[in-house]
């Protein structure tokens, strides 16, 4: 039902801001450098963030921080805080904290180890101390979801890269996490599946509402699906913003990090005097950008 005037401004939508990093330091044990220094971020419900930035500029710390490794498992100096749907962080048992953070790991074999798929899937469930018919029932309902129901009695070593990834998912996604954390998802996939996993966490945010911060080199895979890219270098956030802004700046490469090639091509036709408008996040966006001028 239209409840503004015809030809009025679509209403602006108010997020709600799931997590907040504020002013965030932290160092680990006998090492004089910051790995994350004075960090401020808001992650609203609902949005997929992308973290980016050359290696060891303290994404892997910053993740490690929002789902409470630490300062739970790596002990160092840990200064500033991080609110987590109105918990903090820090002085949250861990038990808690994964029920509404989940984490996928870089190599999913670090995260599958029982006999059989649907084992692993309710590992942590029956962590939680549940009853065994929610447990089936969640776990059902999350190989359904991922399209992996055909592999609930396989053996997890006997899968390949992308359905071990799919089954470290499903374990998270059980859980029902309200923030799913990606530590490079598509770092041992090839082509073909790494974008069969991005469309995934579209359609994860898209239809269940998962909000997503997500680590990646290949930012060609998660511009078009992501809300947010936030540029780290040396423990400190130095870019924020959408997506198609922040990769045609200039500034971007001087980060470290690898502007898709779409990103590049924009940049060098406004450069040349073509009136472009909006900034593509894919080939055929700026093929109609193109050819509508």
């Amino acid at each position: 039902m239209r409840t503004a005037p015809i030809g009025a401004p679509d209403p602006v939508i108010q997020l709600t801001t799931l997590l907040r990093v504020e002013n965030l330091s932290f160092r680990y044990i006998d090492t004089e450098k910051w790995a994350v220094e004075k960090f401020d971020l808001e992650i609203e419900e609902g949005t997929i963030t992308v973290l980016a930035g050359q290696s060891g500029c303290g994404k892997s710390t910053l993740l490690r921080c929002m789902n409470g490794l630490i300062p739970h498992m790596y002990p160092g100096e840990y200064l500033g805080g991080i609110t987590m749907d109105g918990l903090r962080v820090d002085k949250t048992q861990m038990g808690e904290i994964a029920q509404k953070v989940g984490l996928l790991f870089q190599n999913p074999e670090n995260q599958i180890f029982m006999f059989s798929v649907e084992r692993d899937i309710a590992f942590g469930l029956e962590n939680l101390g549940l009853p065994r018919e929610e447990i089936r029932k969640r776990v059902d309902e999350v190989l359904r979801l991922l399209g992996i129901t055909h592999l609930a009695l396989r053996a997890p070593h006997e899968l390949s890269d992308g359905q071990k990834q799919r089954v470290a998912l499903a374990g998270v996604i059980a859980m029902r996490p309200r923030l799913i954390i990606l530590d490079e998802p598509t770092s041992l996939l090839d082509p073909q599946t790494a974008s069969e996993l991005v469309a995934l966490v579209r359609t994860l945010n898209k239809n269940l509402g998962i909000t997503f911060v997500i680590v990646e080199h290949r930012l060609e895979l998660l511009t078009p699906i992501a809300d947010r890219i936030v540029v780290m270098d040396r423990g400190r956030k130095v870019m924020e913003g959408k997506p198609a802004d922040v990769l045609t700046d200039p500034r971007a490469a001087g980060y470290g990090i690898a502007v898709p090639p779409i990103s590049k091509l924009y940049t060098d036709l406004t450069k040349d005097g073509l009136p472009l408008g909006t900034v593509p996040n894919t080939p055929l966006e700026l093929a109609e950008e193109v050819n509508g001028r």
